[in-house]
């Protein structure tokens, strides 16, 4: 086999990435975890909740927008309905389906925990950055995402903000 070793530039900015990839989830996860009591997971399925018609989705499609596992989401869907903050009910369409639906103090905690979400997310990701690198980020992204999803399936996931015609 013949390997293609990395450069040292390519090497330095390879290590870079992968400690963003270990750091930035436990930043996100103490911010929540302090301000909100939740973890960055039980945020991000409350907030694709709070998005979605009528604050409710099939757990499969919950587990989509997520990037989870069934398993994973069904877990932490368990903890957040046992909070209060969700529910879980058969789907009317299709008896063999559960959905998840916010309830009122879902919606609460997702409104009050947005600010300080935000706020961290700011600071630590996008005002590190000019205008131009934040476009760059995007380019940057959105090439390793081609590579990791070359047909397309998960696109939905992550070009859900992008402008029309962008990809």
């Amino acid at each position: 086999m013949d390997t293609r070793w990395l450069t040292s530039e390519q090497l330095a900015t390879w290590v870079r990435l992968a400690a963003v990839l270990e750091l930035l989830p436990a930043t996100l996860d103490s911010q929540l975890r302090r301000d909100a009591e939740l973890t960055h997971f039980d945020y991000y399925v409350l907030a694709m909740l709070s998005e979605a018609p009528e604050h409710t989705l099939r757990m499969t499609a919950l587990a989509e927008r997520t990037t989870a596992t069934l398993a994973r989401l069904s877990h932490v869907v368990q903890r957040l309905e046992g909070r209060g903050l969700l529910e879980r009910f058969p789907c009317p369409e299709d008896r063999r389906a559960t959905n998840a639906r916010l309830t009122e103090a879902g919606w609460q905690k997702v409104q009050d925990s947005a600010p300080g979400h935000v706020a961290i997310v700011r600071e630590k990701v996008i005002d590190a950055l000019s205008p131009e690198q934040v476009t760059q980020l995007g380019e940057i992204t959105g090439a390793i995402l081609r590579r990791l999803d070359p047909d397309g399936d998960r696109a939905a996931i992550y070009q859900r903000y992008s402008p029309p015609g962008d990809s």
